[in-house]
C-alpha cells in the first residue's frame, strides 16, 4: 500500500547530528528548528515500496525505525505493581482510558468447547485511571495569569501545542505514555514502550450486571497502524465506539457474538469517520484504498459467569490461561496477517512464516482504506476458572505461543488482574519494548462487583 506524501525532513539534525523522528519540528537533543533547516534543500522522498500483498490486501503495521526518545532502563521483572512512569517528572493525573469471520480453532482439548447459541444480557456504567502527563506549573514570566505547562526537563520553558519545550526543545511526556485502569473483576494497562515516540494503542474496560443480576466484564484493545495517518486517533475512536456499542446492545438481549460483531462494525465506522475529517473520499470509493487513511486493529472480550466471547480484526490477540497450569492454555484468535495466510494455505510452517520479514503485514484492519470488513467472533464455555489475556502485538511478540503467554502470566492473575497487567507490560519492556504495549486481564468467570467503565 502506497504511503502518504511526507513533508520535507532532514536525516539528521544539522547542529548535533541527532536523527529526527517523523513529525518532529525541533531536535529532541539540542532543540534546533528542523523545519527551518530543511526548507532550502528538502525534497519529497521517492515512492515508498509497496508492502507485500496477499489476495490484493496487505498493510505494513510498522513505520520507519525510530531512535529512542529517552535513555530508559526497563525495570526488573516483578516490579510493576502500581509503578510510576519513569519518563515523566510530573505527578500522574486522572485521565480517560480510551487510547486503549474466521472462527478460532476448536479448543476442546483446552476445556473450551465452542458455544454458538448462548444468550446473555448486560448493562453498564467508571473508574479512575492514572496516566503520566506533562510537566506542570505556571510560568511566572507569563503576564495576565496565563497558565501553561512548564517543561519537565529544563523546568523553565513552556510547552507549545505540539508538545515541545519552547526553550530547550525537549519533547514532553504525553498523557497516553503509560496508563492503567482497574475495576472489580478486570484491569488493563498500556505503555508507549521504549522505541516509539507516542502510544498508538488504546483500551476500554467495563464491569456491569446482567438483568438477572449476574456479572459481566468487557475489554476492548486496539492497536493503531503506524504506517497510516493518525493511528493514535484511530485506536482511541475504535475502542470507545466498540465499548459503547457493547454496553448499549447487550442489555437489550443481544447474543454476545452478535453484539460483538455489531461493536466491531461500530468501531470501523468511527475510524472511517476520521478519514472523512481529513477529506478522504467516501468508503466505497476505489481511490481511497491508496489514501493511507487512519487505521487500527481491534480485539475484544465479553466474559459472563459461564461464557466468554471474543471478537477481532487484525493481529491483536486473546489468550486463555487457566488457573490450573497443568491444564493447557490456548490462543483464542487467528491473525489477519501474511504469515497466518501462508500457514493456512500450507505454503509455510508457522516457524518459517513468522521468521519472514513479511510476517506482520496485516490483511485485515479497521479503516476507510480496508478492502472488506470481516469481523471474527467466537464464544466458549471454559470448564475451569482462569483469565483471558487481551493484548496487542507489543506483548505477544515476546510471548507468541499460548504456552509462552501462560508462563508470563502470574499464577494469581485471576485474583490480582491489575498486578498481572503491570507484570505483562513489564515483561514486554524487559524483552525490548520495541512497540507500544497494551494488555487487559479479564478473570473468568466474571466476579460480582461494581458496574462501571474506564
Amino acid at each position: 500500500m502506497s504511503q502518504m506524501p511526507q513533508p520535507p525532513r532532514l536525516s539528521a539534525c544539522p547542529t548535533c547530528a541527532e536523527p529526527p523522528q517523523a513529525g518532529d519540528r525541533y531536535c529532541d537533543r539540542c532543540g534546533a528548528d528542523l523545519e527551518a533547516a530543511a526548507a532550502p534543500t528538502a525534497r519529497v522522498p521517492a515512492d515508498q515500496p509497496v508492502p507485500p500483498q496477499m489476495n490484493g490486501a496487505a498493510r505494513s503495521t510498522h513505520q520507519e525505525p525510530e531512535p529512542d526518545d529517552y535513555e530508559l532502563a526497563a525495570p526488573a521483572s516483578g516490579e510493576y505493581e502500581r509503578m510510576a512512569d519513569p519518563r515523566s517528572a510530573a505527578e500522574p493525573g486522572a485521565a480517560e482510558a480510551a487510547f486503549g469471520t474466521a472462527e478460532a480453532a476448536p479448543l476442546a482439548e483446552a476445556g473450551l468447547p465452542l458455544e454458538s447459541n448462548a444468550s446473555t444480557h448486560t448493562s453498564a456504567a467508571t473508574s479512575t485511571v492514572s496516566g503520566a502527563g506533562t510537566g506542570t506549573g505556571a510560568d511566572p514570566r507569563l503576564p495576565g495569569g496565563n497558565h501553561r505547562p512548564r517543561c519537565a526537563a529544563c523546568q523553565e520553558g513552556t510547552i507549545d501545542q505540539d508538545g515541545y519545550c519552547e526553550r530547550c526543545g525537549h519533547v514532553q511526556a504525553r498523557e497516553r505514555d503509560h496508563m492503567e485502569s482497574e475495576l472489580e473483576g478486570i484491569a488493563a494497562a498500556t505503555d508507549r514502550g521504549l522505541r516509539h515516540h507516542r502510544n498508538e494503542d488504546a483500551f476500554m474496560v467495563s464491569a456491569a450486571e446482567l438483568p438477572d443480576g449476574s456479572p459481566v466484564t468487557v475489554a476492548v484493545v486496539c492497536d493503531g497502524v503506524s504506517s497510516a495517518t493518525r493511528p493514535d486517533d484511530a485506536s482511541a475512536a475504535a475502542a470507545h465506539a466498540a465499548s459503547t456499542a457493547l454496553r448499549t446492545s447487550l442489555p437489550r438481549g443481544a447474543h454476545p457474538q452478535q453484539a460483538m460483531n455489531e461493536a466491531i462494525i461500530a468501531a470501523a465506522d468511527a475510524v472511517n469517520s476520521l478519514a472523512m475529517e481529513t477529506g478522504a473520499a467516501a468508503p466505497h470509493h476505489e481511490g481511497q484504498r491508496h489514501q493511507n487513511a487512519p487505521a487500527c486493529t481491534i480485539v475484544g472480550a465479553v466474559v459472563t459467569s459461564d461464557i466468554l466471547t471474543i471478537g477481532w480484526v487484525g493481529d491483536s490477540r486473546a489468550y486463555w490461561v487457566p488457573d490450573d497450569r497443568t491444564a493447557p492454555p490456548a490462543r483464542l484468535t487467528e491473525d489477519d496477517s501474511w504469515a497466518a495466510q501462508m500457514v493456512a494455505a500450507g505454503l509455510m510452517t508457522e516457524a518459517e512464516a513468522y521468521a519472514d520479514e513479511r510476517a506482520h503485514a496485516i490483511t485485515g484492519w479497521l479503516g476507510a482504506d480496508a478492502y472488506e470488513l470481516e469481523p471474527h467472533t467466537a464464544s466458549y464455555k471454559p470448564d475451569r476458572p482462569g483469565v483471558v489475556v487481551v493484548c496487542t502485538d507489543g506483548l505477544w511478540n515476546y510471548a507468541e505461543s499460548a504456552e509462552q503467554m501462560a508462563r508470563a502470566v502470574p499464577p494469581d492473575a485471576r485474583a490480582r488482574p491489575l498486578n498481572s497487567a503491570q507484570v505483562l507490560v513489564g515483561y514486554a519492556l524487559d524483552g525490548g519494548g520495541h512497540d507500544n504495549v497494551t494488555v487487559a486481564v479479564v478473570p473468568f468467570p466474571a466476579a460480582p462487583g461494581r458496574a462501571g467503565s474506564a
